[in-house]
């Protein structure tokens, strides 16, 4: 499976940016997607996960009611949609794939990631 990530930049605090993530390959060997996060000097933090249905989806607390995440399968993209963005959400995003849903918060349990795409949230 491969992954490729796409749609950061650089925005002012309050406003909206939407990640997508293509993956291609062995698809049906995806159980779960997750996007995480790396900030500067700091360990890579689960950010959301959407199982591959769509049916299951599950948010870290610092991005509920802010983030969104969807699931096209017919172009096996999974989107982030971000809103209301705050400086502290500045970092580089990471789409990785898990063969394991109850694993989605886990990042050391998946199975592949695409490469990361930079947030920078100015105040």
């Amino acid at each position: 499976v491969q992954l490729q990530a796409s749609g950061g930049g650089l925005v002012q605090a309050g406003s909206s940016l939407r990640l997508s993530c293509v993956a291609s390959g062995r698809t049906d060997s995806i159980d779960a997607m997750g996007w995480f996060r790396q900030a500067p000097g700091q360990e890579r933090k689960f950010v959301a996960g959407i199982s591959w249905s769509g049916e299951l989806t599950y948010y870290a607390d610092s991005v509920e009611g802010r983030f969104t995440i969807s699931v096209d399968n017919a172009k096996n993209t999974v989107n982030l949609h971000m809103n209301s963005l705050k400086p502290e959400d500045t970092a580089v995003y990471y789409c990785g794939a898990n063969r394991q849903w109850r694993m989605v918060r886990i990042g050391s349990r998946y199975d592949y990631w695409g490469q990361g795409t930079l947030v920078t949230v100015s105040s």
